[in-house]
C-alpha cells in the first residue's frame, strides 16, 4: 500500500507589505520544506500591533501563484489565510523578514510579531523574523543570510513543534553572525519621541517617532545578544498572567482587610 505524504503548508506574511524584499526572501527560503503561500498587506503596516479590521470589508487581490495582497493588517492576513485562502490549515506561519529589529517593548507595537501572535492563537506554530537596520532607509540589508537562518528555525519548528501558546521572536544582526542565543525580552523606553510641529496655518500637530532609546542591559536579553553579533531567539508566551504578582495580590488584599460591598 502506497502512503501519500502531504507536503507541509507554510503561510508567509509580514507588516512591511507584500512587495517588500524581506517577505520575498522569506517566501523563497520556505520552498525546500513545504508549499509556501504569501498573504500580506498591500502596503506597509508597521506598528499596527494586533489590530483587526472590523469597521469595513477587506479586499483581497491575487498577485500570482500562491500570493495574495490584503488591504488590511497583518492580523487580518493571517486570519484570512487560515480561514479562506489556503487549501488547508497551515502547518507553520512565518512573519517577516522585517526591516528593523523587534526587540524589547517594541514587540507590543509590532505588526510582524502580532501576525505570529495571531497564528499562535489559532494553535499553529508561528515565528517572527526581524533584521536589524541601524542605517539610513536606503541602506542595504543582508536578507539572504537572514532567510537562511529563518529556514533553519522553520525546519526545527516543523520537526519539534513549540510549547503551548508560545511563538518565537527572532532578531538577526545585519553583520557577521557569531552564533545564536536564547534570550528574554528586554525593557526599553524612548525619551523625546513626541515632536510638536505646526501647519502653515499655525495649527499644532504632534509626530510620534524617533527619540533616544534607553535599554535594560543583561547578558540574557534580546538587545544585548544582537548588539554583540548574535541572533536572538526569544520564546514569547501569550499568557500575560504574572503569577508572582498574583501571590502578592492575594497576600496584600487579605492582609489589609479589603472587602467588596
Amino acid at each position: 500500500m502506497i502512503q501519500l505524504i502531504m507536503k507541509k503548508i507554510i503561510l508567509v506574511t509580514n507588516d512591511d507589505g507584500v512587495h517588500s524584499p524581506g517577505i520575498k526572501a522569506l517566501f523563497r527560503a520556505m520552498e525546500p520544506i513545504g508549499d509556501a503561500y504569501m498573504v500580506a498587506p498591500d502596503r506597509e503596516r508597521s506598528a499596527v500591533s494586533h489590530a483587526l479590521t472590523l469597521h469595513r470589508p477587506l479586499k483581497v487581490e491575487k498577485l500570482g501563484s500562491n500570493v495574495w495582497s490584503v488591504n488590511g493588517t497583518p492580523t487580518d492576513c493571517v486570519a484570512l489565510g487560515i480561514e479562506k485562502l489556503l487549501p488547508r490549515r497551515p502547518d507553520l506561519i512565518v512573519s517577516g523578514i522585517n526591516r528593523g529589529g523587534n526587540l524589547g517593548d517594541d514587540i507590543t507595537y509590532s505588526g510582524t510579531v502580532s501576525a505570529a501572535i495571531e497564528g499562535t492563537i489559532f494553535g499553529i506554530a508561528s515565528l517572527a523574523f526581524s533584521l536589524l537596520s541601524d542605517g539610513p532607509p536606503d541602506s542595504k540589508l543582508d536578507y539572504g543570510t537572514a532567510a537562511h537562518l529563518a529556514l533553519q528555525v522553520a525546519r526545527f519548528t516543523l520537526e519539534n513543534g513549540l510549547p503551548y501558546d508560545t511563538l518565537l521572536n527572532v532578531n538577526i544582526p545585519n553583520a557577521a553572525i557569531k552564533g545564536v542565543r536564547f534570550t528574554r525580552q528586554s525593557k526599553r523606553i524612548y525619551h523625546g519621541a513626541i515632536h510638536e510641529t505646526k501647519s502653515p496655518w499655525g495649527e499644532v500637530h504632534y509626530w510620534i517617532g524617533g527619540g533616544k532609546p534607553f535599554w535594560e542591559r543583561g547578558d540574557d536579553t534580546d538587545m544585548d545578544a544582537v548588539m554583540e553579533g548574535y541572533v536572538s531567539i526569544t520564546p514569547i508566551h501569550l499568557d500575560f498572567t504574572n503569577n508572582a504578582a498574583m501571590d502578592w495580590l492575594k497576600r496584600k488584599w487579605g492582609g489589609d482587610g479589603f472587602s467588596v460591598g
